[in-house]
């Protein structure tokens, strides 16, 4: 056992995290808690805690600088940790409103909150944040692709996602029925083994007419408008050749119904992202 403060004890095994927010004399929530969970959050350099407004005598945290949520009254359901819905309230106020949505994207394709709960949670926060619920879609299967989702909306151009191509698979995203957007990580997309693969799906889909781009997962979460500008460039310079002429047998149908369920929002009704 290892002392954190008084009265409060815990096995050599805690999770570091939990462990320096009892130190202080807090519970772990927000951005903190969520990244524990294996949900995306695309910054959290601070530890975040809660505590309570009567609280006193705050240790201080060891692993990271310390930000604290300040409450009226803590929740009794857990010791050392906040529940989800209230880390959840707590991430919408602490990030942009697009790594917000990337958040929101993650807790419902993962399964651990529901487009219903998420309602009733955002009933509780200001209107300004509202508006961010029409754009979760638990299509999105990481951050990048949120951020690449809420850039081609924000280009006005038409897109699907989660397309299944015959001998390719499943790309991110297909825009104006011939480019595919790939959102590439270290983390899927690392090693020989994998980069194979990647260029036998990318080799089939150019046998049907697809032309695949993978831009960078860390270029498209922090130097997203270079991101965007060059995929204006190339819609701007292949586009004509790709949707007249010779090649109209691309295809021009509708999106189809995706998979997971979504919200989307009016454009007139989406914020600044």
């Amino acid at each position: 056992m290892v002392r954190l403060r008084r009265n409060r004890y815990a096995h050599h095994g805690i999770e570091p995290k939990v462990a320096d927010a009892a130190r202080v004399g807090g519970r772990l929530t927000c951005l903190s808690l969520l990244q524990v969970l294996g949900i995306f959050v695309l910054q959290a350099d601070e530890l975040h805690i809660q505590v309570s407004r009567n609280g006193s005598r705050l240790g201080v945290a060891q692993s990271s600088p310390q930000r604290v949520h300040w409450v009226e009254r803590m929740e009794h359901e857990f010791l050392h940790a906040t529940s989800l819905r209230a880390a959840v309230g707590h991430s919408v106020r602490c990030q942009t409103p697009r790594a917000s949505v990337a958040t929101l994207d993650s807790l419902v394709h993962h399964r651990l909150i529901t487009v219903e709960e998420l309602a009733s949670l955002f009933e509780e926060l200001p209107a300004r944040f509202r508006t961010l619920l029409q754009l979760v879609d638990a299509s999105s299967a990481s951050g990048p692709e949120t951020f690449v989702r809420l850039m081609l909306r924000a280009m006005g151009v038409r897109f699907e996602t989660q397309v299944r191509i015959e001998g390719a698979g499943y790309v991110d995203f297909v825009v104006d029925g011939w480019l595919i957007i790939e959102c590439d990580s270290k983390e899927f997309h690392e090693g020989w083994a994998k980069q194979k693969q990647d260029r036998g799906r990318d080799l089939a889909a150019a046998r049907l007419g697809y032309v695949t781009i993978r831009p960078l997962a860390t270029d498209i979460l922090h130097h997203t408008d270079t991101v965007q500008q060059a995929v204006r460039e190339v819609l701007a310079v292949m586009g004509p050749k790709f949707t007249t002429g010779a090649r109209s047998q691309l295809r021009k149908t509708p999106p189809k119904p995706p998979v997971r369920p979504r919200i989307w929002g009016a454009a007139r009704a989406v914020p600044e992202l």
